[in-house]
């Protein structure tokens, strides 16, 4: 059961120099695999609608894998920069976890509703729809930055050409006198840290409450430093969950995706008391 912490309360939004942040419950160790659970469960209901989301995604990870199959330095970085930009791409997941939640109708409408939203924000407003999309794309320059210098560690420093899965793992994993695979796991936890705090809860919050970017990420950071140790327990499900779906050859990943992506809506809901934000309401004239 997620228990409130003793954190103070959040200032007022109205007090000048500060931001308005949710309260952040603290959650038990184990609260990680509930989400897991209750994400299956909205994966049941959703039905052909969330795998539908995951034979989308692993179709994209198949095309990637399709254009840079020779030149294997190029997609390991495209398959991790893929994940790095995940959470956006499971917008509409955290929409139907909502859905089910409120007792709402499931349905196609409702997902590209969810995608299309943005083009009615008015942009002037604060905290405005435009948000999701301002963090989608800092997310997506994020994955591309990682994308780039993953690729040109493994050119520069490998001892022989990386084109396939086989050079990989022979001169870059399995390499005795080399250390390039120990520098690029390094500098990939590096990045990957800060952007896992930085996203955790952003976007289910910017989808259900009337925030900014930095409302969202400075609650996520709030959220993870709370509770380090659960959410330490969440990216290691998250990550071995996607090494399973990766190592079935993408097939795994149809069920995967969809799963983490209703789960961390759970893990939002667990996370964030919200009550003292403005719900999102649907932009004046939309249906």
């Amino acid at each position: 059961m997620a228990l409130h912490s003793n954190l103070p309360p959040s200032p007022s939004p109205s007090a000048p120099g500060h931001v308005a942040l949710p309260v952040i419950r603290t959650i038990g160790l184990a609260q990680p695999l509930q989400w897991l659970a209750r994400g299956a469960q909205d994966m049941r209901r959703g039905g052909w609608l969330s795998l539908a989301h995951g034979l989308v995604l692993a179709a994209f990870g198949g095309l990637l894998l399709l254009l840079a199959h020779e030149h294997f330095w190029l997609l390991a970085g495209a398959l991790s920069g893929f994940l790095v930009v995940a959470p956006v791409l499971a917008t509409s997941l955290y929409a139907i976890s909502r859905a089910l939640e409120r007792g709402e109708a499931i349905n196609t409408k409702l997902v590209v509703k969810t995608w299309t939203r943005w083009q009615h924000s008015r942009y002037v407003v604060r905290g405005g729809y435009w948000c999701l999309v301002r963090f989608g794309l800092l997310l997506a320059l994020a994955g591309t930055g990682w994308v780039l210098t993953s690729a040109a560690l493994i050119t520069l420093m490998a001892p022989q050409p990386i084109n396939t899965p086989v050079d990989f793992l022979r001169h870059i994993v399995l390499a005795p006198n080399y250390y390039v695979f120990e520098l690029w796991l390094t500098m990939g936890g590096l990045m990957a840290a800060p952007i896992f705090a930085s996203s955790v809860i952003a976007m289910p919050l910017l989808l259900d409450r009337r925030v900014n970017v930095m409302q969202a990420v400075l609650a996520s950071w709030q959220a993870v430093l709370t509770n380090p140790v659960p959410m330490a327990l969440w990216a290691a499900l998250i990550m071995g969950l996607t090494l399973l779906g990766l190592g079935t050859l993408l097939v795994g990943l149809i069920f995967v995706l969809p799963l983490l992506g209703h789960a961390s809506w759970h893990a939002y809901r667990d996370l964030v008391d919200s009550s003292n934000l403005p719900e999102r309401l649907p932009p004046e004239g939309s249906v």
